[in-house]
C-alpha cells in the first residue's frame, strides 16, 4: 500500500511540475524564444495612409532593422486624395514612389492595401486584407493608430486591425493564408487625443541616433511634406531650394517628433535620468489590450535601445 501511495504521489508531483513547465514556457519573452530559434523579430506597423508609420514610427523601424529585425509598414489606404490639386491614380502612383524612397533609406519594407483614402470603414473586405498582411508578414509586433485618432480614416484602420487582433490565430476564417501560431504582441502609436481615454506611454524609445535617416525619409513624402501639409494646415509655404526646406522641415516638425514630455517617466526607468535628460527625439508606443499582453520587462526586450 505505501508504494501505491508513493506512486500516486509521484504521479500527481510529475502532473504539477508540467503544469508549471507549461506555463513557463507560455511565459517565455519572444525575445528569448527567436534567440533560441535564431529567427528575426518581425514587426508591422499598418497606418492609414502612406507617411502615417514613417512619421509616428520612423525612428524605430530604422532601429529594428539596423539591428536585424525585419520591418514592413503598410499603407491600408493608398493616399490618392490627400492633395489639393493632383488626385486619383496619379497621386496614389507618386506617393507609392514616394514611400518606397522612404523605406530605402530607413532599411525596411513597404506596401498599400490600396483602398481609397476617406474610404477606410470596417468592412469584411478590408479586415480580410489585414489579415492576410499581417499572416503573410508572420509578424511578432503589430503597430497602428489608437480609435480615437482625429482622422476617420485613422480611427477604423486602428478598429479593423483590433478586429483582426484575435482572427489572425484562427485557422477556418482565410485559411488560404496559414493562421499565426503565436499572437503577436498590438501597439498603438503616439497620439494627443485625450477623449475618452488619454494615450499611456508603456514603451518609449531614444531615436536621436537615427533622426537624421528618419528626417531623410520623411524629406522623400515631397507631395505631403511640402505641398498638401502646408496647403491645408494654412502656413505659408516652404522655401524653394532643397537644402533650405529640409531645414525648414526639421524645424516644423521638431515638436511634434520629440514627445518627450510624454513618456519622461518611463524614459528615466528605461534609460537613467542622465540618458533620459539628454534625449531630444523619442518615439513612444502603448500596448493595446488586445493579442499577446508580454510584462513591461518582456515588451522593453523587444525595443531596441
Amino acid at each position: 500500500m505505501k508504494r501505491i501511495g508513493s506512486f500516486f504521489t509521484l504521479m500527481i508531483l510529475g502532473s504539477i511540475l508540467a503544469v508549471i513547465s507549461l506555463m513557463l514556457f507560455k511565459g517565455e519573452c519572444l525575445a528569448q524564444a527567436q534567440a533560441k530559434s535564431g529567427e528575426p523579430l518581425r514587426v508591422i506597423m499598418i497606418g492609414a495612409h502612406p507617411d502615417d508609420c514613417e512619421i509616428k514610427g520612423g525612428g524605430i523601424g530604422a532601429l529594428w532593422a539596423t539591428a536585424g529585425a525585419k520591418v514592413q509598414f503598410v499603407a491600408v489606404a493608398n493616399g490618392d486624395a490627400g492633395h489639393q490639386s493632383q488626385g486619383g491614380g496619379a497621386l496614389a502612383r507618386r506617393r507609392a514612389a514616394e514611400s518606397r524612397r522612404s523605406a530605402e533609406i530607413l532599411g525596411i519594407s513597404w506596401r498599400t492595401l490600396d483602398f481609397h483614402d476617406g474610404e477606410i470603414v470596417p468592412t469584411l473586405e478590408m479586415r480580410s486584407a489585414v489579415i492576410r498582411a499581417i499572416r503573410e508578414w508572420q509578424a511578432d509586433i503589430v503597430i497602428t493608430h489608437r480609435p480615437n485618432d482625429y482622422h476617420p480614416d485613422h480611427r477604423y484602420t486602428s478598429q479593423i486591425v483590433q478586429d483582426a487582433a484575435y482572427i489572425v490565430a484562427v485557422p477556418n476564417v482565410l485559411p488560404d493564408t496559414p493562421r499565426l501560431e503565436k499572437n503577436p504582441v498590438f501597439l498603438y502609436f503616439y497620439d494627443s487625443f485625450r477623449k475618452p481615454i488619454p494615450f499611456t506611454p508603456d514603451v518609449a524609445v531614444v531615436v536621436d541616433q537615427v533622426m537624421e535617416k528618419k528626417w531623410r525619409s520623411i524629406d522623400c513624402m515631397e507631395s505631403q511634406m511640402y505641398e498638401w501639409g502646408p496647403w491645408i494646415d494654412g502656413v505659408p509655404a516652404p522655401p524653394q531650394g532643397k537644402a533650405e526646406r529640409f531645414e525648414w522641415l526639421k524645424g516644423s516638425w521638431k515638436g511634434m517628433l520629440g514627445w518627450k514630455s510624454k513618456c519622461y517617466d518611463v524614459l528615466v526607468e528605461r534609460y537613467g535620468k542622465a540618458l533620459a535628460d539628454k534625449a531630444q527625439y523619442v518615439e513612444t508606443f502603448e500596448l493595446c489590450e488586445y493579442g499577446r499582453q508580454p510584462s513591461r520587462a518582456e515588451l522593453w526586450e523587444l525595443f531596441p535601445k
